[in-house]
């Protein structure tokens, strides 16, 4: 993919989208803006919404309110030249298991109107990129899930976009699947390509974006680089684990003078963010012990986006939500 000038435009902007459902509120407000060149995750859990401004960029939703924008086309008034600059690749892969994994690419390019002999040659060069080569010939349904994704991925380049959107691209690969596909849209990245990344998962937001707006019940809650994110809740944690459901309000009590933010719980497992983790981890363990909280494991570490994720919204990023829209559209 060849680098082109950079525009001074944000490459994918929304300002203010609203869409609902019934009386599901999937989109409440929401403002994006990506720069070229640029990778921006977009974070959230399961029914956040993210799905669906995701198809409200591509064209393939329109919006109740608000206005958005790819390369400076609006994505309800000119639709055509929106689809003509971008790859989309879904939480499914998109690909006919009939077909084989040549026949798949070349059917894209036929898709974009490219004369046969390119299309050919597009899909040969695609298939060399993404290491399915060897299995060029074979019908997609043989593919194992990762080399689908790839396949799929593979399939939204064919016509050369500047801009991506990966919607969930690795959900439910395994871990070896998954760093297989990052190394790809790394190298795509490198290139100057622009991508909208959703995710649930926060190494993938954390590894993959240059910034991160993080997404819950249809509005952005936070934004910034991963960094920036964690910075604002506390530099380090003290995480405890206590032996009995009862320790852990005393363990909450006894550290919230040493805390920088709210401390986060999970059954018998306490988190809080501290300005100084190694100068105070002494002092927790006295006022821990003077409260007679019967202590099973205590460690320091570094905040992480999943620490974010809990103190904005107070669950698991990673968490099931109830199906909303992205189920039912």
């Amino acid at each position: 993919m060849p680098r082109a000038r950079r525009s001074s435009q944000p490459a994918i902007l929304a300002e203010d989208l609203y869409k609902s459902f019934g009386k599901v509120v999937a989109l409440d407000g929401v403002d994006i803006s990506v720069k070229e060149g640029s990778v921006l995750g977009l974070l959230g859990p399961n029914g956040a919404g993210k799905t669906t401004a995701v198809r409200i960029l591509t064209t393939l939703l329109q919006p109740d309110g608000g206005r958005a924008s790819v390369l400076g086309h609006d994505v309800v008034n000119e639709p055509e030249a929106v689809r003509a600059s971008i790859g989309l690749t879904g939480q499914g892969a998109a690909v006919d298991d009939n077909l084989t994994g040549a026949e798949n690419l070349w059917l894209v390019g036929k898709l974009y109107h490219l004369p046969e002999r390119e299309a050919r040659a597009r899909a040969g060069e695609l298939l060399e990129r993404f290491g399915l080569s060897h299995a060029a010939d074979r019908p997609a349904k043989t593919y194992s899930g990762g080399m689908q994704r790839r396949l799929d991925l593979a399939a939204s380049l064919v016509n050369r976009p500047p801009v991506l959107f990966l919607d969930e691209p690795t959900t439910g690969l395994d871990p070896a699947s998954r760093v297989g596909l990052w190394e790809v849209i790394e190298d795509l990245v490198r290139e100057g390509a622009t991508l909208l990344l959703t995710t649930q998962y926060l190494d993938e937001a954390d590894r993959l974006a240059d910034r991160i707006c993080v997404v819950d019940h249809g509005r952005v809650i936070a934004e910034g680089t991963s960094a920036q994110l964690k910075r604002k809740i506390g530099g380090e944690f003290i995480d405890v684990e206590v032996r009995w459901k009862k320790d852990v309000e005393r363990a909450i009590r006894a550290l919230a003078p040493l805390t920088a933010g709210e401390a986060i719980f999970d059954k018998l497992n306490v988190s809080v963010p501290v300005l100084n983790g190694t100068g105070v981890i002494a002092d927790a363990v006295r006022r821990l012990d003077k409260a007679k909280v019967k202590i099973v494991d205590l460690t320091v570490r570094e905040s992480t986006l999943n620490d974010v994720f809990m103190t904005l919204t107070g669950h698991a990023a990673e968490e099931d939500a109830e199906a909303i829209e992205e189920e039912r559209v």
